[in-house]
């Protein structure tokens, strides 16, 4: 029973956090919106930034499974859209992160140290894959391109639904995705072989809408 309050909890906060913004939302409102009173939410957490952790928790470890790369083959495309596809709709799932991330960070150190950790993992995560698509034939770059292109793809992703917010306002689910995967789409394209460009043109015409 505990844990399944517990639990409620971390759901009921994301959910409040994702729609109204984590710093518009104290305790008092997560105790209300449960029907619970705040010493029963406190006696689970000591404080929303202990709120905040656990819900970096489950982030951490959904996205670092997304930032996986096919360890027994060289990728193609279809990984490049899969773990953009995961990526995004982790950061969705999670957009209260991304749109409060410089106050939260602000506020913990540990979450900033954590937080780096994964842009760390993920521009190594972008450059390996686009690595193992130069030793496939699909792009044509240099070392120096990929690690650049990697740290684009990273800042696009990072801020994209920061840009998003402020350029016009708030926005369905699948656009947010879908116009945030073109874009780094678009990036990648320019070092792509021929035949490949063209096969990513088709795949990034279904989020370009």
């Amino acid at each position: 029973m505990a844990r399944q309050t517990r639990e409620r909890i971390l759901d009921a906060s994301l959910a409040m956090f994702n729609a109204q913004g984590e710093p518009n939302v104290t305790t008092n409102h997560i105790a209300d919106e449960l029907g619970i009173s705040p010493g029963n939410l406190y006696y689970h957490f000591r404080n929303k930034d202990d709120i905040v952790g656990q819900l970096f928790s489950r982030y951490e470890a959904r996205i670092d499974e997304a930032l996986l790369v096919p360890a027994d083959r060289l990728p193609n495309l279809e990984d490049v859209w899969l773990q953009l596809h995961l990526v995004f709709e982790c950061m969705w799932a999670y957009r209260f992160l991304y749109r409060d991330l410089v106050d939260i960070l602000a506020r913990n150190r540990k979450l900033k140290l954590r937080f780096a950790r994964i842009m760390t993992r993920a521009s190594a995560s972008a450059a390996d894959l686009m690595r193992g698509l130069v030793r496939a034939g699909v792009m044509r770059a240099s070392a120096a391109e990929i690690r650049a292109l990697a740290e684009n793809v990273l800042l696009v992703a990072t801020f994209w639904q920061s840009f998003i917010a402020v350029r016009a306002g708030k926005s369905d689910a699948e656009a947010e995705l879908g116009r945030g995967i073109h874009q780094v789409m678009s990036l990648i394209a320019p070092f792509l072989c021929d035949d490949e460009r063209a096969h990513l043109s088709l795949l990034a015409r279904a989020y370009s809408n």
